[in-house]
């Protein structure tokens, strides 16, 4: 029996089967083999094509038949993990009606800001925990007022995640956490936040069925299980955003765990039994995977934008004038190669649209204290990789003020945390014990399906065979010395 688990990033589709019987990953693949492309017509947005990652997730459960020989006819429930905050409208027939506004595109932050003084902060505040921003639900309003010829042919509103799983079900929904993601969840009265639809006067009909994380959510249609070669009894039992699956995937269920991340975006991430928020909205707050009405669950989160993907540029610039782009272990040598402080470069990762840190500010990235005689590509990268962490921590401090406890964090050993140098930096940094597991948000959504399914009885019971890999304890001298650099780049920092 085979639980499949579909990781929808920005970059890539991910694909993982879950064995029930060894209760291990037994195979995995990603589509496209290179980064996906963002789309931006104007500065701060960024768009991408649903139909295209559909076509990915086929490609990918091919890959999976033809290369590890996996009977997908044993698969018997689906667990799909997604890029957060993102917008798709489709039609009733369920296509999209235009591109979908991805999550770092920045069109609607000034949208959600009117509306956070409009509504009141102290009522969005003590409803949606934060400010409208510039999320799912003020995205859809910029469709309105933007595009409303394509507004009034959509029929349905959705996240990414949701338009993967109404591809193999035919069915239309949205879950509780989704929604919360979108600031369409009213999070004392555990109900949708019609008082958010009525102030962009968007009709509640857009609104699908509204499912929670786990259960019998739908099942696939007939028609696309014949065409994937699927059985038709496959049912879909778990579904929520990328943070909080990679929370879930690495056991981080109970208040006071962490967990982190640093792929396309760089985030940690803090369960919370509390309605904690930011008065200055420069953090986040979502419902966990395993929130009850009563028994809360919180995921309290940072985000910053630039983190593998001001990786991926520095690959990209460094590539020049060769026949193939360089590898990412050639970046993590290269690092390697500087000490900490990159000999006193700067670098400020923020040019991947608006930051939250920042209360949604449009903040350039930078290098800073450059000198020609002195710095080389070790310093570069090395100075990117102390950038990155350095605003995670900018944000983690945040967290702390507003009651984030927790003095160990957990990631999975992927992305930037494959680099010795960037593992380095975090620990001494943020001052945290690191745990790295072999685990990734396509495994940790399988899991989910196979709880959801009824396979397990607890959700802690889904993820006792995780394996931890290596456990990385700060270094006194290294965290004074971090703490310095750290200061000096906060001094940096100009907006």
């Amino acid at each position: 029996m085979y639980f499949l688990g579909i990781d929808l990033g920005s970059s890539s589709v991910k694909l993982s089967i879950f064995d029930a019987e060894s209760q291990k990953s037994i195979a995995a693949v990603g589509e496209p083999k290179s980064e996906m492309a963002m789309e931006a017509e104007k500065p701060g947005w960024a768009e991408q094509d649903p139909n295209q990652w559909w076509v990915n997730v086929k490609v990918a459960l091919n890959r999976l038949k033809s290369e590890y020989n996996i009977e997908l006819s044993k698969i018997k429930a689906i667990g799909i993990a997604y890029q957060m905050h993102g917008l798709v409208l489709t039609d009733k027939n369920l296509k999209p009606v235009r591109p979908s506004i991805i999550w770092c595109d920045s069109r609607a932050a000034a949208i959600g800001e009117k509306a956070f003084h409009e509504i009141g902060e102290e009522k969005c505040h003590d409803m949606i925990l934060g400010s409208p921003a510039n999320f799912t639900a003020s995205k859809l309003k910029w469709v309105k007022e933007n595009e409303p010829e394509i507004y009034q042919k959509a029929a349905y509103m959705m996240l990414p995640g949701d338009y993967i799983a109404a591809c193999f079900s035919e069915k239309p929904q949205i879950s509780k956490g989704g929604l919360s993601e979108g600031m369409l969840w009213h999070f004392k009265e555990n109900r949708l936040a019609t008082e958010i639809l009525d102030h962009y006067e968007i009709s509640e009909d857009l609104v699908p069925e509204i499912v929670s994380n786990f259960g019998d959510q739908a099942t696939i249609s007939s028609k696309v299980a014949k065409e994937l070669g699927l059985s038709e009894d496959v049912k879909i039992t778990y579904r929520a955003g990328d943070q909080p699956s990679n929370a879930m995937s690495l056991n981080v269920l109970s208040p006071g765990e962490i967990a982190t991340t640093a792929g396309t975006s760089a985030v940690i991430y803090s369960v919370s039994e509390n309605h904690a928020f930011d008065k200055d909205n420069r953090i986040n707050t979502f419902l966990h995977v395993n929130n009850q009405e009563e028994e809360n669950r919180n995921g309290v989160m940072v985000c910053i934008n630039g983190s593998g993907i001001l990786y991926q540029w520095l690959r990209n610039i460094l590539s020049t004038g060769n026949d193939e782009l360089l590898d990412y272990d050639y970046l993590n040598e290269m690092a390697a190669k500087s000490s900490p402080g990159s000999e006193g470069l700067i670098f400020h990762p923020f040019g991947n649209g608006v930051e939250r840190i920042f209360q949604n500010k449009e903040v350039s990235s930078g290098i800073s204290n450059l000198n020609f005689n002195i710095h080389k590509t070790p310093h570069l990268v090395r100075a990117a990789c102390e950038g990155i962490v350095f605003a995670m921590n900018y944000g983690f401090e945040i967290m702390q003020e507003v009651g984030a406890s927790g003095k160990t964090v957990r990631a999975g050993k992927d992305n930037l945390f494959l680099s010795e140098v960037f593992r380095e930096i975090f620990v001494n940094t943020t001052n945290t014990t690191l745990q790295l597991y072999k685990t990734n948000g396509a495994d940790g959504a399988a899991r989910g399906a196979a709880f959801g399914y009824g396979h397990y009885e607890t959700l802690e019971e889904a993820f006792d065979s995780l394996e931890c890999l290596q456990t990385i304890a700060p270094k006194p001298e290294l965290v004074e010395k971090y703490k310095t650099i750290y200061n000096n780049w906060k001094k940096a920092i100009k907006f």
